[in-house]
């Protein structure tokens, strides 16, 4: 039975940091895994995803150069950093994970959508206060 926990949201002032954490247990096979967020009135959108071993890596335009995703595969572990954080990152993240993710040229992970995914967290709420 597949698990996925998330930790580490809370409320900060813009600018600041956070550091998101993710324990995913009983996945197995070249599983690809990544962050989401939905904020109140829209659609989950796909934050950023890694592949297996770090290869292949997918920023939404809104995050590039403010968030770094990172996965420790021994431990199990995906991390979000968030730096620079704006009134707009407010969301519900979720740590997720698909069976078959795909690739796309240049080193980009090609199936970084809600749907892709199979494996979901609960969830943990950022607050980034103005």
């Amino acid at each position: 039975q597949v698990q996925v926990v998330e930790s580490g949201g809370g409320l900060v002032q813009a600018g600041g940091s956070l550091r998101l954490s993710c324990t995913a247990s009983g996945l197995t096979g070249p599983v690809g895994m990544g962050w989401f967020r939905q904020a109140p009135g829209k659609e989950r959108e796909g934050v950023a995803c890694i592949s297996q071993h770090g290869i292949n890596t997918y920023y939404t335009d809104s995050v590039k150069g403010r968030f770094t995703i990172s996965r420790d595969n021994v431990k199990r572990t995906l991390s979000l950093q968030m730096n620079n954080l704006e009134p707009e990152d407010t969301a519900m993240y979720y740590c997720a994970a698909e069976d078959f993710p795909t690739y796309a040229g240049g080193g980009v992970y090609g199936s970084c959508l809600p749907r892709s995914m199979n494996y979901w967290g609960q969830g943990t709420q950022v607050t980034v206060s103005s």
